[in-house]
């Protein structure tokens, strides 16, 4: 990782190291790896179904190695690709051409050039090349990624944390000056340090009354304009980041603007703005290394966003019944968004409103015969 050239850049360790960083790059990644990952397969109807028993997604549902569970290793590669140029890589190892494991190297491992002309690129690993289509590889949108675009913006805030950590260790920002009238000489200037800390120093003396001698005075420091808006500063840089990395400040526990409506609006823009870019590039990196060219004519990876759609369940319930009586959605796979079983009957689209059912009507009883035959 390169933090950029200027005086204020940061590595990217030590962006990391800048809570506002983590925290975005741990809600992009962690978003990403705790939706459900499924395989889709395009009937000639134009509907989809799951294939829930393909290889590739029982590896990436479960273990993509003996370390590594599926989770992870989303989650790694989408936080490689918003902290590391080179993007995330991990590597297929296939055998007899079936993938059997997925591992992601630590970084240096596994490198990649691209063509000047074309763009394509060549990846190796130690030094040895290997075929790009075992290599899952996810990256951002430009030549660098987030962390690095902004390593200006975060390397000021990393100035700032280190300032205010200064500022009250050990007093680094002085109370006030003493003065004095005379030439104390070197002696006599550590005499009156010494007695004036063994005096105040610490926050169980605070408040004393100070005694000054040789017509010594003591001048408080006050606190300039720009100390004063230093938490300000702070708060700008937390925004400079939410930026870079296209979050809403409260996804980085800065509050102080919102609202309950902006929060729920802020919560929709997240996934249409910002996860939703980065689930495309995820699910097209997966495809192009565990789906054969023949399977992608009709076979994709898919994030199922609906787990960060869910609204309550009453607004979940009212929405699903409004679906169901305009014939949008039959019940049974209305049933399956609440992961509940299909019954007989369910795959009928039929307003229940128009339409209820009405239990079958009772066998008629012939009449009874009269004395007469009547």
């Amino acid at each position: 990782f390169s933090g950029g050239s200027g005086d204020g850049a940061v590595s990217g360790a030590e962006a990391l190291r800048v809570p506002a960083v983590a925290a975005a790059v741990r809600v992009i990644s962690e978003a990403a790896a705790t939706l459900d990952l499924r395989i889709m397969e395009r009937r000639d109807d134009g509907t989809e179904s799951e294939l829930t028993d393909h290889p590739m997604g029982q590896l990436l549902r479960g273990d993509a190695n003996g370390w590594t569970s599926g989770f992870e290793l989303i989650r790694d590669l989408a936080m490689a690709a918003l902290t590391q140029d080179r993007g995330g890589l991990a590597w297929v190892n296939r055998v007899d051409g079936e993938a059997r494991e997925i591992i992601q190297f630590r970084p240096g491992v596994l490198t990649v050039e691209f063509d000047m002309l074309t763009g394509e690129p060549t990846y190796r690993r130690q030094g040895e090349k290997i075929p790009a289509g075992d290599i899952i590889h996810v990256r951002g949108p430009f030549d660098r990624c987030p962390l690095s675009l902004a390593a200006e913006a975060i390397g000021a805030a990393r100035m700032m944390e280190r300032h205010a950590a200064k500022l009250f260790e050990n007093g680094a920002r002085p109370g006030g000056v003493i003065t004095t009238p005379k030439q104390l000489g070197d002696k006599g200037v550590k005499s009156m340090i010494a007695a004036w800390r063994a005096a105040h120093d610490g926050p169980d003396k605070a408040g004393k009354t100070a005694i000054l001698w040789d017509g010594a005075s003591f001048s408080p420091l006050m606190l300039s304009s720009v100390d004063a808006q230093f938490l300000e500063l702070r708060k700008f840089q937390i925004l400079e980041i939410a930026r870079a990395f296209r979050v809403s400040p409260t996804l980085l526990f800065d509050f102080d603007r919102a609202t309950w409506a902006n929060g729920e609006q802020a919560g929709k823009e997240f996934l249409t703005y910002t996860l939703e870019p980065w689930l495309k590039t995820l699910e097209a990196a997966l495809g192009r290394a565990l789906l054969t060219p023949a399977e992608r004519q009709r076979r994709r990876f898919l994030f199922d966003r609906d787990d960060l759609t869910r609204a309550d369940l009453a607004t979940r319930a009212t929405a699903i019944s409004s679906l169901i009586a305009a014939k949008v959605l039959n019940p049974n796979t209305a049933r399956s968004w609440l992961d509940l079983a299909p019954y007989d009957g369910g795959e009928i689209y039929q307003n229940p409103a128009i339409n209820p059912e009405r239990p079958a009507p009772a066998p008629s009883t012939p009449a009874r015969e009269g004395p007469n035959g009547t």
